[in-house]
């Protein structure tokens, strides 16, 4: 009918059928795998630093020679721009980075990869993972910690230190007894056997272990056997699961991260190993800055209550840095049980938090640190993890610290530091040239207005006939 050929003449149907594929295809026919605005200026801060050269100089031992043949291994450099991508397109597994880098021209074009070329695939990122160490990855974080310094976005001088939870790849229901190797139900419904109670009947068996004695969880006693560094702990939204606790040692005065570790659930913020690992922080700033003097770097640090433990302050304070971390215990503490050791660092200690300096080092700590975890962990995709032992999300996490490092530094160029924050300063661009042509049409219609009225009272003011015509 007429109305049914109107109908199909407004728009062209993409029915499914039989075509022959091309056999040829003009090049210039072929969309470009050019980068966004954002990856190319990206790629430009990159070579301004000279990042590729550097990089294949320190990943260079971890390959092997040609000469023994084979498949020349995928380029370090493409790997770490990979997970740049993930990074800040908020992809948390390696299935979808690749699949993401495979599918978008943009990234095609940030990683140097032509329409017609295979990029690397979901399982070379565990083969580049296991061929770099930590310490290669520690020497090219020393390379942006450089650059940033360079552009004076770094001093090292005023350090925060603080911790977060993250999910682990292991499910609770794989719990195993580390004794007996039980599974969590099978020792449950063995208790309740010895109790008198019928194993086979499962509410029964779950109203027995809601109420047993001494019901409980501990990474003691429970472990789970496809992740055993994962621990038993409470996640950030108060549910009981396997975690990990990633680490933070940032620069207060700017937010860059210096030191970055995943360390098991059940690790406390105040081990003994806390003055180490606030040493290493130090070393490596040593190293990335060599123009700064070594005493000031690290020379004050700033951490919340679950940080402080006498003997660990006390090793701070002889080091000669300077605490800034609240005594959780401090009215309940005696002060005639301590040492004069102890006693002269408790009164630094709280002379430091008391101060004019010491509360703007903690109002810091809440910005730097707190701004960090969220743009690695609930914007990166890092709060679940999808690898599995401490040194694999060690490494994962660094490579994300170095992405925002690498942020912080793109942000004082460029005045953005994320794909969204690009997008949202050309729609604030939009929006700024909407509001000037708004108020410049404004000004003309009241000055066309105010034109008018003087035309309209000059029109009204003519003069009169003249006397002798009256």
């Amino acid at each position: 009918s007429v109305s049914d050929w109107i109908i199909l003449s407004m728009f062209e149907r993409r029915q499914r059928s039989e075509k022959q594929d091309e056999f040829w295809v003009a090049a210039d026919q072929l969309p470009a795998a050019a980068p966004s605005a954002f990856y190319r200026k990206l790629n430009a801060t990159l070579e301004r630093m000279d990042f590729s050269r550097k990089v294949w100089a320190i990943c260079e031992p971890a390959y092997a020679d040609p000469s023994r043949g084979g498949r020349p291994g995928i380029d370090p450099v493409v790997y770490l721009k990979m997970l740049m991508i993930g990074f800040f397109e908020n992809l948390p597994g390696q299935r979808a980075i690749a699949a993401r880098c495979e599918d978008s021209l943009s990234a095609r074009g940030f990683l140097g990869y032509a329409l017609e070329e295979a990029t690397p695939d979901q399982s070379s990122f565990t083969v580049i993972r296991d061929r770099l160490g930590v310490e290669q990855l520690e020497a090219i974080h020393m390379v942006l910690l450089a650059a940033l310094h360079a552009h004076g976005l770094l001093r090292g001088r005023k350090l925060g230190i603080d911790s977060s939870v993250i999910e682990a790849n292991a499910s609770l229901r794989a719990l195993e007894h580390r004794n007996t190797e039980e599974s969590y139900w099978d020792y449950v419904r063995r208790l309740a056997a010895e109790a008198g109670i019928d194993p086979a009947d499962t509410k029964a068996v779950r109203r027995f272990d809601r109420k047993r004695e001494g019901r409980k969880t501990s990474n003691q006693e429970w472990q789970n056997p496809h992740d055993p560094e994962a621990k038993i702990g409470r996640t950030k939204d108060g549910a009981t699961d396997m975690t990990y606790k990633p680490e933070h040692i940032t620069d207060l005065e700017s937010g860059a991260i210096v030191r970055v570790e995943v360390r098991p659930g059940d690790a406390a913020d105040n081990d003994e190993s806390l003055c180490a690992r606030v040493q290493e922080a130090v070393e490596l700033l040593g190293e990335a800055l060599p123009g700064e003097p070594v005493d000031k770097l690290g020379s004050e640090l700033c951490a919340d209550e679950g940080y402080f433990t006498l003997e660990q302050v006390s090793q701070l304070q002889a080091c000669g840095v300077r605490t800034v971390i609240g005594d959780p215990q401090a009215g309940r503490r005696k002060p005639e049980n301590a040492s004069q050791e102890q006693r002269a660092a408790l009164t630094y200690a709280k002379r430091a938090v008391r101060s004019v300096s010491g509360k703007a080092l903690l109002r810091q700590r809440g910005e730097h640190l707190e701004r960090s975890f969220c743009h690695m962990l609930d914007q990166g995709g890092l709060r679940r993890a999808t690898l599995r032992g401490c040194e694999k999300l060690t490494k994962r996490h660094m490579v994300a610290a170095m992405t925002y490092n690498l942020s912080l530094l793109m942000r004082s160029l460029f005045g953005i530091g994320t794909p969204k924050q690009a997008m949202a300063a050309s729609w604030a661009r939009l929006h700024a040239v909407y509001c000037w042509l708004f108020c410049l049409a404004g000004h003309l219609c009241s000055r066309i207005a105010a034109f008018s009225g003087v035309i309209r009272k000059f029109a009204g003011s003519s003069p009169g006939p003249c006397p002798g015509q009256r």
